[in-house]
């Protein structure tokens, strides 16, 4: 299981299924030449060579000449660093030249899978000018926690409204808490009240939230957080600043 995540995560940096376990073989293994490679993994030898030759294109191996000639994994630390590199001087330039886009408002966009919503929480965190108001369990809060304080940092309002107390409140000084019912897998999001986010975080890929723009969606979110807050201030939630 653990070696599927391995490979998994390797495709994540631009390798076939395929390559990534040839470069699992070389890692593990050190110098092999295609012949040996295709013996550990039971991948044909046309196929191993095909491999190695696209690792060493992608620069995820190094070919060391000899009789035979020998391939060897690049560390794995050297490879994802230069691959990160390489991919922030690509997004340096695509930001400089992409064209201009049409602005128009944000209609209502379903957001599916729980890595796609949490890096859309993320982004709206960090675009995030005057406020944010967040309503969530306390796991997604401790979660986005080093976010959060990033926030805090650059002098916006923090409104948070969970169900429990974080083990290291000081991390988030600076916020306005409010304790109130479970949360469960319910999370509600709004920044500089132009955009907001709701919907469910339980983990899977059947997870879905709702994006929006929408003035009208977003005036009656507002009202239904200001609401929570009221009542959790009537019932006598904790509140910390």
């Amino acid at each position: 299981m653990e070696e599927n995540i391995v490979l998994e995560k390797l495709g994540a940096f631009g390798l076939t299924r395929q390559e990534a376990n040839i470069y699992l073989c070389l890692f593990r293994q050190g110098e092999q030449n295609g012949y040996e490679v295709a013996k550990y993994t039971g991948i044909s030898r046309s196929n191993v060579y095909s491999g190695l030759s696209a690792l060493t294109d992608k620069g995820a191996a190094y070919l060391i000449e000899g009789n035979s000639s020998k391939y060897m994994a690049v560390p794995i630390e050297e490879f994802c660093e230069n691959k990160i590199r390489s991919l922030n001087t690509e997004k340096a330039y695509l930001i400089e030249h992409m064209p201009t886009a049409n602005k128009k408002e944000i209609g209502y966009i379903t957001i599916s899978g729980s890595q796609n919503i949490w890096d859309k929480m993320i982004c709206m965190t960090k675009e995030a000018e005057k406020r944010i108001y967040v309503s969530a369990s306390i796991k997604v809060i401790e979660k986005l926690k080093d976010e959060l304080a990033a926030v805090i940092s650059r002098g916006i309002k923090l409104v948070i409204i969970t169900d429990d107390e974080m083990k290291d409140l000081a991390q988030l000084e600076g916020s306005i808490w409010y304790n109130g019912s479970e949360k469960e897998k319910n999370i509600r999001l709004i920044i500089d009240s132009e955009y907001a986010l709701a919907g469910e975080l339980t983990g899977g890929k059947e997870d879905t939230c709702l994006y929006t723009g929408q003035k009208n969606f977003i005036t009656v979110f507002k009202e239904n957080l200001r609401n929570e807050i009221e009542l959790i201030q009537i019932q006598g939630g904790e509140i910390n600043e």
